[in-house]
């Protein structure tokens, strides 16, 4: 340890325990929670700044889809339907609880957390139901509770129209936009995404018309400690990533996203992305080769 003061200082800040989950990646084999020969508290504190930078750069991408899926919602519902038709039964679908949504939405708008324009809405149209109109509804709902409403759809026209905007069925967009949700509270709440399984994964979609990266359903560690293991992408980073990429083409094709993520793989090489389901040379596939190219010439 070049620096026990320093050391003692991240300890102090960060605390062992959630530091500790990075040190796995550097134990012997056995079990002996033994590290290998020249590991070095910089090695797992690069590796917790990387996760964090990687943290703040999803949480970007993702704000920007789920804002997107909001408007297009309420854009959908509101024309298709009126203000208020959200409201009515036969929108979504019967296993739908209706009830907690109509609970949620008519909470008094007040507290610290209450929207102004909840409490104006309110106040100046006092005959209308205590729901707001669904633009704003969409505004209250979190993201999780948003791609519910979006899963549940029952009228072909409504996800055809919102299928038609991001370019994706909506089985394959449900699953994606479920899966973001999870990945954006993970992210929210500072938990670790370097070397994570996640719960939901995202569909993979069967017929794709344009450059998609096939993520295969197993890879390599490329550990002399860990042979044998291997590590299902799908159910790692990368598939999400591929998902962001995806979904960024449409709704922010001007975004340096991806140039950024290369970026901050290049300033951590140290850091295994295999552990984060990254499949050997990904950013040479076409699916990445055209997202970097569409980047030249842009600030």
């Amino acid at each position: 340890m070049p620096d026990e003061s320093l050391a003692r200082h991240y300890l102090s800040n960060i605390s062992y325990f959630r530091l500790s989950a990075y040190t796995r990646a550097y134990y012997r084999s056995g079990g002996s929670h033994q590290f290998r020969p020249g590991t070095c508290f910089d090695d797992i504190l690069d590796l917790y700044i990387f996760d964090r930078e990687l943290r703040l750069l999803l949480l970007d991408a993702i704000e920007r889809i789920e804002v997107a899926l909001r408007s297009q919602l309420a854009n959908t519902l509101a024309e298709h339907h009126g203000a208020h038709g959200y409201l009515q039964e036969g929108v979504f679908n019967d296993r739908y609880n209706y009830t907690w949504l109509y609970q949620k939405l008519a909470q008094p708008a007040d507290g610290p957390l209450a929207e102004t324009f909840l409490t104006h809405y309110r106040t100046r149209y006092k005959a209308a139901p205590a729901q707001p109109p669904i633009w704003m509804a969409v505004e209250i709902l979190s993201f999780k509770e948003v791609s519910i409403l979006f899963a549940n759809l029952r009228k072909p026209d409504d996800r055809q129209r919102i299928e038609a905007h991001f370019g994706w069925k909506h089985p394959v967009l449900k699953s994606w936009f479920r899966s973001l949700s999870d990945l954006r509270n993970s992210c929210a709440h500072h938990a670790r995404v370097w070397n994570r399984e996640f719960g939901s994964r995202p569909e993979i979609p069967r017929k794709v018309n344009r450059p998609w990266p096939g993520i295969p359903s197993s890879i390599p560690v490329h550990s002399s400690y860990h042979p044998e293991q291997q590590i299902d992408p799908r159910r790692r980073l990368y598939a999400q990533v591929v998902v962001i990429e995806a979904l960024l083409q449409v709704v922010s094709p001007q975004s340096l996203w991806a140039v950024k993520l290369q970026q901050l793989m290049e300033r951590f090489p140290n850091v295994s992305r295999t552990h984060m389901g990254f499949p050997d040379e990904w950013q040479k596939l076409s699916f990445w080769q055209q997202a970097f190219g569409s980047m030249e010439g842009i600030e």
